[in-house]
């Protein structure tokens, strides 16, 4: 069993020696469901047939089925980040402070299960609190090609 560490979010050079070139260990595997598809479509008003027709996609797409949007692949990036073996603390408050870099590899077709993977890219001194970017990795499983990647800014607030 591996021991949970708790590092304060002010504690930069503890943070820093998290920073990796390599990724972590893949999280929990999650299903991309052809109904989580046509419900995400219905929410963004986003009705292309290669994410709904069936039909269509099956005949007609070079995927040979329909595909998850990449905008709902990234959404569920909260639910597919990995544990980790670590705790950030003493914070008051974490925030989204954006996505840089993001890229669309390779299509999620309806019934594949995904599942995510990380690395910390940089920790930064900001005057609001502590900036801390981490490189995310989204794939199917099974492809060593990631579907979507991105480096993910969150801001921890004293």
């Amino acid at each position: 069993m591996t021991m949970i560490k708790d590092i304060k979010f002010n504690d930069f050079p503890a943070l820093r020696n998290l920073i990796s070139e390599e990724f972590g260990e893949f999280g929990e595997t999650y299903l991309i469901s052809q109904e989580m598809i046509m419900l995400f479509a219905d929410l963004t008003n986003d009705h292309q047939w290669i994410h709904v027709d069936v039909e269509r996609a099956r005949t007609t797409s070079p995927f040979g089925d329909t595909i998850a949007h990449g905008f709902l692949t990234l959404a569920l990036a909260t639910t597919l980040r990995p544990k980790l073996d670590f705790n950030i603390t003493a914070y008051s408050s974490a925030m989204n402070y954006g996505i840089d870099q993001l890229r669309f590899l390779a299509p999620v077709v309806a019934g594949s299960r995904v599942y995510g993977r990380i690395r910390f890219d940089s920790v930064e001194e900001k005057a609001s609190g502590t900036l801390i970017t981490s490189e995310m990795a989204i794939h199917v499983v099974g492809s060593d090609k990631p579907s979507i990647i991105f480096k993910w800014k969150l801001l921890y607030r004293p």
